[in-house]
């Protein structure tokens, strides 16, 4: 199966910006927050970021002190937005696929990725190829969608109230791996769900140690800034994993 690039549509690229740029986003209001809860001290350390996206975060990166960060994505429009708003002297980005990591020269300190990792297919061969580029004691950390998000075939999962507020999630298929779409943002985005278990083993077998996991849900302050957010408390949107390179 070809590999979707659904943000170099115009529409869904369009969709995608107004959404991030909201204040009240579940990006920076959750995500973002636990995957750097998770990170090392970046100073003088080598980053790779996977599906860097606009490269905000590899902007900070840098200015938290990275001597060398690498951006991968596969949108052409994602990578030309990177290096118009968040270039720094020790920051390159390359427009390529993340599922394909030949050639991408290491080794590396550290290798992110932020709600990427659900698109690719084979994560076994993801996480083989983050731990080749990885120095030992090198980390990976990434975030995807809860794998209870990921899990049901159907697009509606929620039961709701009278008033139109969640309830319950109402999960399904979560013991069928595989491939999955999306009605999201106009267009159907093409993305594969995994087990808690396939994710462990497959980077326990790529010679990565898991030593933290997050489920991240609101505080008191971001609930009183987005109220949505309540339904974090019965099914979380995001999972984020660190995994560290054996050192023998």
């Amino acid at each position: 199966m070809a590999e979707q690039n659904v943000y170099d549509n115009a529409e869904f690229f369009h969709n995608y910006c107004a959404l991030r740029g909201k204040s009240d986003n579940y990006n920076d209001l959750l995500e973002q927050p636990a995957l750097w809860s998770l990170l090392p001290p970046l100073a003088g350390r080598r980053v790779l970021d996977l599906g860097c996206g606009f490269g905000d975060a590899c902007a900070r990166y840098a200015d938290a002190g990275a001597a060398a960060v690498v951006g991968i994505d596969l949108s052409e429009k994602m990578i030309a937005r990177a290096r118009r708003d968040h270039m720094r002297p020790q920051v390159t980005y390359l427009c390529r696929s993340m599922a394909n990591l030949e050639g991408v020269a290491g080794p590396f300190d550290v290798v992110t990725s932020s709600l990427a990792v659900h698109y690719v297919a084979d994560f076994p061969a993801l996480a083989r190829a983050v731990a080749g580029l990885l120095t030992p004691g090198g980390c990976f950390v990434f975030s995807q969608e809860h794998p209870l998000t990921t899990a049901p075939v159907a697009d509606i999962a929620w039961q709701k109230d009278a008033a139109g507020q969640a309830t319950a999630y109402l999960l399904s298929d979560y013991g069928r791996p595989g491939f999955r779409t999306e009605a999201w943002l106009g267009q159907r985005v093409e993305k594969y769900h995994r087990r808690f278990s396939d994710l462990v083993q497959a980077l326990c077998a790529a010679d990565l140690s898991v030593t933290a996991m997050e489920e991240p849900v609101p505080d008191a302050e971001t609930l009183a800034r987005c109220p949505r957010m309540e339904r974090e408390f019965h099914k979380p949107s995001f999972l984020l994993i660190r995994a560290e390179k054996r050192d023998s």
